[in-house]
């Protein structure tokens, strides 16, 4: 039986609607749930748990048994390109990710152009185990951040609020900038590609910070490497299902929807419904968009805020999710009462 016959998820990003959409969510393994907290606190550092296959794969799996969501997503994280590149990668406890900044162009000059991909071996056999475990009906979802996001925190050196040191740095030394970008394009398009050979069914790209860039920006930064990523794993994949997720880019959509060739695109709860019908889920699938508050809210309002994405998007191809990702103190009940409402 072809593959797309048995998952509701992989069917939608083929152009099937679906009576009933299909849903996961994302950090669906997470903090919240307390079998998570009991794996993360053996495995050490947020890096350990990702390079240990059979607890990556353990968390994976753990939202799948616990909710019998449509998709896993591989436990991991947009920052191991760069520790495949050979930077330095840590993660600080209730700091957030800290690396090596290329905050100036001599530094750019210090970057590798090719990753070490045998350094994400563990992600693969991590992969390899959740496609064994999972039943015919559940995909997995393979992903990557996308070079925008990724570089931001290559060049700050951390998180930052608005992304000021990349861009920046994008508006004083551009050239040294399109090598950061073109760099993290050919190593993700190598590091998708082995995650759809590790047993991945669909692909998604990350791009958080997608939303702090003007619209020239955003065509040069986030929509032009996200359409070289996309091509890429295509010239070796031609059918490979791809969702877009550039958090924030409101009425650019159609644009990257139209340059990309993505099958999807996630969008957050800020985005315009109308707009997104009319301009967006007429030429691919839309994923989201749940606000991660009002699943923190649960109750009546909860029910309505879930009764309002279905009534904007459930008439078209369409796949339930959050905005952004679940948030650490969402109580399990109003994760039952949401998946509940939409499947009726």
């Amino acid at each position: 039986m072809p593959q797309s016959a048995t998952k509701p998820f992989i069917d939608v990003l083929s152009g099937q609607r679906q009576t009933i959409p299909p849903m996961w969510m994302m950090r669906q393994a997470g903090r919240y749930l307390p079998e998570y907290r009991e794996v993360r606190a053996k495995a050490g550092g947020f890096l350990d748990l990702c390079f240990n296959p059979e607890l990556a794969a353990e968390v994976t799996l753990q939202p799948i048994r616990r909710f019998g969501f449509d998709a896993a997503i591989i436990f991991s994280d947009i920052l191991v390109i760069p520790y495949a590149l050979g930077r330095e990668v840590r993660f600080e406890v209730g700091e957030g990710p800290r690396l090596e900044p290329l905050d100036d162009p001599a530094k750019v000059t210090t970057l590798a152009p090719r990753a070490d991909l045998d350094k994400l071996q563990p992600v693969f056999e991590a992969l390899r185990i959740v496609r064994g475990a999972l039943d015919a009906k559940t995909a997995l979802i393979g992903f990557c951040g996308a070079p925008w996001t990724v570089a931001t925190y290559m060049v700050a050196g951390q998180g930052t609020p608005d992304q000021a040191p990349a861009r920046m740095m994008a508006y004083r030394h551009p050239e040294a900038f399109s090598k950061i970008i073109d760099v993290l394009v050919q190593n993700s398009i190598a590091y998708l590609l082995a995650q759809l050979e590790a047993g991945a069914n669909a692909l998604q790209i990350f791009d958080t910070w997608a939303g702090v860039l003007p619209p020239a920006q955003f065509a040069r930064w986030s929509i032009e490497p996200t359409r070289r990523i996309v091509e890429g794993v295509r010239a070796k994949v031609p059918d490979a299902k791809i969702i877009g997720f550039p958090r924030g880019a409101g009425a650019q959509l159609p644009a990257y929807v139209e340059a990309t060739g993505v099958n999807a695109v996630s969008i957050d709860w800020t985005a315009e419904p109308a707009f997104i019908r009319e301009r967006v889920q007429s030429k691919v699938a839309i994923q989201g968009n749940l606000d991660p508050l009002a699943l923190i809210s649960g109750g009546a309002a909860l029910d309505r805020a879930v009764d309002d994405v279905l009534a904007n998007f459930a008439q078209g191809r369409f796949i339930f999710n959050l905005g952004h990702g679940i948030q650490p103190e969402t109580p399990i009940p109003h994760v039952e009462q949401m998946i509940k409402r939409v499947r009726g």
